[in-house]
């Protein structure tokens, strides 16, 4: 499937300058090590319900993982408060989050995934704050986070 990675044109993964090492696991494997709500959200593209997600108020210094592989994805520099309910960053690590066009449910969207192990994020809206001026829209519970 194209992807585009964040920030860039369409490409295949492989193009990505910093493209990580894959981390590919069964259904199975993926069953056994994530929560029911992170396999939802993270393997079948499910949305958390706004405003209860973990790490939508969160404000401290660190970097922000993948809920599934820990690659990081996020500093903590680029979230912002965009009263989505999600947990709202201006950009990703460069090469960390690839994005998709999603066009399920009748519309047309930018889907982010998680780089290294393909896990959904969340979208991506043309509508945050300089200097790039994206919201990538994130699910609590595709992320994990680590504070300085």
């Amino acid at each position: 499937m194209p992807t585009i990675p964040a920030g860039g044109p369409l490409s295949d993964a492989a193009a990505l300058p910093t493209s990580p090492e894959k981390i590919t696991k069964t259904d199975a494997e993926w069953r056994a090590e994530l929560t029911p709500e992170q396999y939802h959200v993270m393997r079948e593209k499910g949305t958390e319900r706004p405003f209860t997600g973990a790490l939508v108020s969160n404000h401290a210094d660190g970097m922000y993982h993948c809920g599934a592989c820990n690659a990081p994805l996020f500093k903590s520099d680029a979230k912002f408060e965009s009263g989505s309910g999600w947990p709202s960053f201006y950009e990703p690590v460069p090469g960390a989050v690839l994005e998709h066009e999603d066009r399920s449910y009748g519309m047309r969207r930018v889907e982010s995934t998680c780089a290294r192990c393909g896990a959904h994020l969340g979208h991506v809206f043309p509508d945050g704050p300089k200097p790039t001026g994206q919201r990538y829209c994130i699910n609590s519970a595709s992320l994990s986070f680590t504070g300085k």
